[in-house]
């Protein structure tokens, strides 16, 4: 049975990257059955926006561009592509080329296996990853804290493939890179979330957007907010359906 998604792909300067990625992209969706490529462009500077609207109208697949004004972020980018898409699955890449669209398959089956998947996050897990030696040391650090702080064990929370609801996504309260923490979220929301093992490669093109040093020191700020927002939360709130016939 066909399933259409909806592959949402924040970008910014990817112009090396995401005519490829998008090229990889187009088979699978043909294979899952259908569905469209969201690109968010953020205000890249480069020829990004240019090449993603060359390809637009060439394939049986939808290929949509939205363009930000100004940069608001990946997390913006998320946002924007959801509200947008017109299917209730969501698949995320990063625009880099480092994930491969071809894990899409196996996670979307246990995605469609699961019987209560409106609420259920597949996340990817980058077991081989392709970073840098001090990248790899920071999300090991990272994982360390966050298993202390929010009493989430997910071993990649930054892995960039995932798919989910998107009725789960728009329930969930939106902040500045909630990308990163969507799988403690996804528990507080009363969901679960499942690891999926998956291919990490190297970048096409280009180097990456953010420095360890800017991770740390946003992601100090907001883990211990979403420490707070899950000590707040009455989540999952359990009910008894009293219109049932008897």
């Amino acid at each position: 049975m066909s399933t259409n998604i909806s592959v949402v792909i924040p970008i910014f300067n990817e112009e090396g990257n995401i005519i490829s990625l998008i090229n990889e992209l187009l088979p699978v969706v043909d294979e899952i059955g259908g569905g469209e490529i969201i690109v968010i462009n953020d205000a890249s500077n480069d020829l990004s926006k240019d090449l993603v609207l060359s390809k637009k109208g060439t394939y049986k697949t939808s290929i949509k561009l939205l363009s930000h004004i100004i940069q608001s972020g990946q997390s913006a980018g998320l946002l924007t592509g959801i509200k947008f898409a017109s299917n209730n699955i969501i698949v995320t890449l990063d625009g880099d080329g480092q994930n491969d669209p071809k894990d899409i398959l196996p996670m979307l089956k246990v995605w469609k296996d699961s019987l209560s998947n409106q609420e259920l996050l597949i996340i990817g897990h980058r077991v081989n990853r392709k970073d840098t030696w001090s990248r790899r040391y920071a999300s090991l650090l990272a994982l360390k804290v966050r298993k202390i702080v929010l009493k989430d064990s997910t071993p990649d929370s930054g892995c960039g493939i995932k798919i989910f609801s998107r009725h789960l996504f728009l329930s969930l309260p939106y902040f500045d890179h909630i990308h990163r923490f969507l799988p403690a979220l996804t528990r507080r929301h009363g969901g679960s979330v499942i690891s999926h093992v998956v291919t990490h490669r190297n970048r096409f093109s280009g180097v990456s957007k953010y420095s360890n040093w800017q991770r740390f020191r946003v992601g100090l700020v907001d883990l211990f907010a979403v420490s707070w927002l899950i000590k707040r939360s009455s989540f999952p709130i359990k009910f008894i359906d009293e219109n049932k016939e008897k």
